[in-house]
């Protein structure tokens, strides 16, 4: 924030900055004010750079770290930043007499990111799966840390092309600088992504086209002049239905299925490989995937435009009948686990009992069994005395150790992370519930 740069010396209050906009002959003027705000000419106030921008220039977004200059040294907002996250890291390595792993991801994930940003400057942006960039933070996933990780690449004045979010872990995405300015034609802005705002432009929540498989994972097509022979062969080949028909990558002439063949051919004996060709639906990688439910269930499929507008794969009903049954079965696994929990420490122990161990100073109110969580049942079953009562043949750490696994699985799963479970962590819900099942009969 802009309050940061003025209580590190970096920036004074009432500085005067400004927005160039060669392009249209246009200078836009602000004061930054003693709270880190950004005030326009008419008075407008913003704690964001890139809002302040965007509203001074009438655009949709803009990167006002970069676009807003001050006056008295002529130095973008973003390079004040940059020196401010390089001080930041130098106290953190400076003020640890060990740098541990824990201590020091600051400073490699600073130092990547720095990188990273030196070649999209330089036009020679780096190319990197989400896995490998989640990996910067520890992350396996796109579970709790998300915001954070947001975070550190805004403060970079990086974003991902195409966003890391709307695709999958396997997926390639390309760290780059979001545009200073964007080209306003036919008073209308193209949609950039602004790196910082005041409130976000839109909720990034849920599945999105692109973070199924298939929908960039490419797909079969034939040229409008193919052969009923040729759509013939390939979806026998290939055990598919349907085939997409393109004149190049980007332009989609519908497709040819089982159906529209079949059709073709009964309507007219001698009919050409064009007549069986059938109107397709499109979608982009980043539409929200329940929004195309209504298109797959008329349809069957629909083909996907990538990032740079290109046909690049396919999403039938049942690549999402396969991701949603891969989302619901952590809930049903969950959902038992938390049952079973609840009905043996329920008939083991006295609710006084488990409210001493789990809530002894009465902050919670706890009053039933009903109100107990995962946490709950850990700290309940982890003490000695009350695993006694248990009777179990069982080695206590050894169980708690798996239920506080099992903590954090249930955790990342309500957090709809949109990255499916790792096998062995549904096969550790499944065995554990069988083995409750066995101690409850």
């Amino acid at each position: 924030m802009v309050r940061d740069l003025i209580e590190a010396g970096l920036l004074s209050a009432e500085a005067s900055l400004r927005f160039d906009r060669p392009r249209v002959g246009v200078t836009h003027r602000a004061l930054v004010t003693e709270t880190g705000r950004v005030r326009l000419e008419d008075g407008q106030e913003f704690r964001s750079p890139s809002r302040a921008a965007a509203v001074a220039a009438g655009m949709r977004a803009v990167d006002g770290w970069h676009a807003w200059v001050v006056q008295s040294t002529g130095r973008p907002l973003d390079a004040l930043r940059q020196e401010l996250l390089d001080q930041a890291v130098k106290r953190a390595v400076d003020d640890a007499l060990r740098i541990d792993d824990e201590a020091a991801l600051p400073q490699r994930v600073h130092e990547r990111l720095r990188e990273a940003r030196m070649r999209a400057d330089a036009n020679d942006p780096e190319e990197v799966s989400v896995r490998e960039l989640l990996s910067l933070w520890g992350a396996k996933g796109r579970g709790d840390q998300i915001s954070g990780i947001e975070a550190d690449l805004a403060n970079h004045g990086l974003v991902t092309r195409p966003s890391f979010r709307k695709v999958t872990l396997d997926s390639t995405v390309h760290l780059i600088t979001a545009s200073q300015e964007v080209p306003e034609e036919n008073n209308q802005v193209a949609e950039v992504v602004s790196v910082d705002s005041d409130e976000p432009e839109e909720l990034n929540v849920g599945l999105t086209v692109g973070n199924l498989p298939s929908a960039l994972g490419g797909v079969f097509s034939l040229s409008p002049t193919a052969t009923f022979e040729q759509a013939v062969t390939m979806m026998l080949l290939n055990d598919y239905s349907q085939l997409a028909v393109l004149s190049g990558s980007h332009t989609l002439r519908g497709a040819v299925t089982w159906k529209s063949i079949a059709q073709a051919r009964h309507a007219k004996p001698s009919a050409s490989f064009g007549d069986a060709i059938t109107f397709a639906h499109e979608v982009r990688y980043d539409r929200d995937l329940i929004d195309v439910l209504p298109i797959l269930e008329a349809s069957n499929f629909v083909f996907v435009r990538d990032e740079n507008n290109a046909i690049a794969g396919i999403v039938t009903t049942a690549d999402v009948v396969h991701a949603y049954g891969e989302m619901a079965t952590p809930f049903f696994l969950i959902g038992e686990l938390d049952q079973s929990l609840r009905w043996i420490i329920s008939r083991t122990f006295e609710i006084d009992d488990v409210i001493r161990l789990c809530d002894p100073k009465g902050s919670r109110r706890i009053e039933s069994f009903d109100q107990l969580t995962m946490g709950d049942y850990k700290r309940a079953l982890e003490n000695p005395e009350a695993w006694a009562k248990l009777d179990w043949p069982l080695d206590r750490a050894t169980f708690i150790n798996r239920l506080d696994e099992v903590r954090e699985i249930r955790n990342d799963v309500m957090h709809f992370n949109p990255d499916s479970l790792p096998k062995d962590a549904v096969d550790k819900l499944r065995n554990i519930n069988k083995l409750l099942r066995e101690y409850c009969e």
